[in-house]
């Protein structure tokens, strides 16, 4: 079975930073696209950023570029999502989610990810 457990959210205030973490079991990553999304109170469900199964293919929302990273350990089944000069409209729940179809290429399509982690709340506050 295949889970996806994120960790690292939190109250912080605005212009903070916060990493997250998604460890993933029951299968390796290292032939998986990943990708984070988040949704806010009340909004649909966004991309925020994706990474190839190398980490050499990244891209981003562009609400979060420039103060957000992503980045994988296939070693460690890992991926994280470095979060810097935080915004009140960053508040939202994030969620890691898993291609296991391909790792290559770029897709900010949630239908095309198969797992999905069960999400971790990230508040800015003012």
């Amino acid at each position: 079975q295949v889970q996806l457990v994120e960790s690292g959210g939190g109250l912080v205030q605005a212009g903070g930073s916060l990493r997250l973490s998604c460890v993933v079991s029951g299968r390796t990553i290292t032939t998986t696209r990943m990708a984070w999304f988040r949704q806010a109170p009340g909004k649909e469900r966004s991309f925020v950023a994706g990474i190839n199964w190398s980490g050499r293919t990244i891209y981003y929302a562009d609400s979060v570029k420039g103060r957000f990273t992503i980045s994988r350990d296939n070693a460690k089944n890992s991926v994280y999502l470095e979060m810097t000069t935080l915004r009140i409209e960053d508040t939202a729940v994030y969620y890691c989610a898993l291609d296991k179809d391909t790792g290559v290429g770029q897709s900010v399509d949630e239908y095309l990810y198969d797992y999905w982690g069960q999400g971790t709340q990230v508040t800015v506050s003012s």
